[in-house]
């Protein structure tokens, strides 16, 4: 009965994603890896083994083929596509450093620069300024029918990749397939949800951008950043520049965070009296202002089985104090009323498009893999096995717009399989930090940087 509780259940997302699945006859060993399982953290290894080879091996002949800059990297590491012939043969595929996509010039050598990284033939891309900012020409770019999107690190030096429309769809139908599968059986077209993030139409971050999937997935969304969002303000309120401008920035992002707060208890005071489903989506300092307020009261909700809360990092509050996971957990549980099983945290990148969730049960991070292959290096950037703290890596198929072999600045530790769920595939264990001597980063970092200033001091 559950099991074919499930069946449904997913073939309704599918239903509601219909638009971001491609036609049968036009799939590739991606699609396959991707949109064929039912749950892609429940796939029998053996098959997931196929499925992941088949996409790895077809996304890096594509990226050989058709990326110039690619493919001249392979060849000064002296690793073909005829050299990919089993499974084993992945860990030959060169890797990217992930500060290569921080490298960047400005100006009309930026387009240049995007270009280059973009595999395959660009559209006409029209510039129309002399000396354009980075905002404009990614707005050129997303004329052209392109997403270009980024994030940035505590230092204001922003990441940006650059996606055509069918990878954004794979990233998109992957975050949401991913989290309604950890969540099951809550999610219901029909719930309410809060974006704690900035309104996808009005920003390039891609933790905002990649939401626009969250308004498919279900009937009613709310945004707790309605407003435009671009490189410039990111600089204005993350402290880059000085002067009367970027002060008055900052000083209407503290009034805006405040009006939000209360914004999101209306929300909440609303859909208490209300019998339907509710999930928050977002970064969780957001709400841990929210909870902040609401105690700060005397006052709490019950939402209890009909409650869940998706975040994804950001977990620094304020400058000095890191929140943990599973306090921030505690605290929705006491609060919000909603159980820890429904509140998970998502693990992903701007230049990725594998999203690991964490499983009810454990907390665990699991990995989609069938079409993304999870690899930890040590400090010598060599691979290392199960159980081994090390650099994060990845192999992501799903990337077909930029090769998608990269290594990052986060040190996670890889597990063979989850120690307390029964669900076959690879795991990090729920916490991801910073290696040594690499700056914060990611769009929750960013925003909560941009946003807070002292509020809830």
């Amino acid at each position: 009965m559950i099991e074919q509780g499930y069946d449904v259940y997913i073939k309704k997302l599918d239903e509601c994603l219909n638009n971001y699945i491609p036609p049968r006859d036009t799939w590739t060993p991606v699609d396959e890896a991707l949109y064929k399982p039912k749950d892609l953290y429940r796939i029998p290894l053996k098959e997931a083994e196929e499925l992941q080879f088949k996409s790895i091996k077809f996304a890096f002949n594509h990226h050989y083929t058709n990326n110039k800059f690619y493919q001249g990297f392979c060849k000064e590491n002296n690793v073909f596509p005829d050299d990919i012939k089993t499974s084993g043969d992945l860990a030959k595929i060169p890797i990217i450093p992930d500060g290569f996509f921080k490298d960047y010039p400005r100006g009309k050598e930026f387009a240049t620069w995007l270009g280059n990284i973009y595999t395959g033939d660009l559209p006409e891309i029209v510039i129309k300024h002399s000396a354009p900012t980075y905002d404009q020409v990614i707005d050129a770019f997303n004329d052209a029918g392109l997403i270009v999107s980024y994030s940035s690190g505590t230092s204001g030096r922003h990441t940006f990749v650059p996606r055509d429309q069918r990878t954004f769809f794979l990233s998109e139908y992957a975050i949401a397939k991913s989290v309604v599968s950890m969540i099951y059986p809550l999610w219901d077209h029909n719930m309410s949800g809060y974006l704690l993030m900035p309104n996808p139409n009005k920003t390039n971050i891609y933790a905002g951008k990649v939401c626009s999937v969250y308004f498919d997935a279900i009937r009613d969304v709310s945004v707790a950043i309605d407003r435009e969002i671009t490189t410039e303000l990111i600089k204005l309120t993350m402290g880059g520049r000085r002067g009367l401008k970027s002060k008055m920035v900052r000083f209407f992002s503290k009034r805006t965070s405040q009006k939000m707060i209360d914004d999101i208890i209306k929300w909440l005071e609303r859909h208490e009296k209300t019998k339907e489903n509710i999930v928050f989506v977002g970064a969780p300092f957001i709400l841990y202002f929210v909870m902040e307020k609401l105690k700060k009261q005397g006052r709490s909700f019950d939402f209890g089985g009909r409650g869940a809360v998706g975040t994804g990092g950001g977990w620094k509050i304020h400058e000095n104090i890191r929140l943990s996971v599973a306090d921030f957990r505690k605290e929705v549980k006491d609060v919000l009323g909603i159980p820890e099983k429904h509140c998970l945290d998502v693990y992903g990148m701007v230049e990725g498009n594998g999203w690991m969730v964490q499983c009810p049960e454990g907390h665990y991070l699991h990995v989609p893999y069938s079409y993304y292959k999870p690899i930890v290096l040590d400090d010598e950037f060599e691979q290392v096995g199960y159980g081994e703290s090390g650099r994060f890596a990845f192999l992501d198929s799903a990337a077909l717009s930029y090769p998608g072999f990269i290594t990052t600045g986060d040190k996670v530790k890889l597990l063979e399989h989850c120690p307390v769920c029964d669900r076959p595939g690879p795991v990090l264990e729920p916490e991801v930090k910073r290696v040594v001597g690499t700056e914060m980063r990611g769009c929750a970092e960013e925003m909560r940087t941009m946003m807070t200033g002292d509020i809830g001091r």
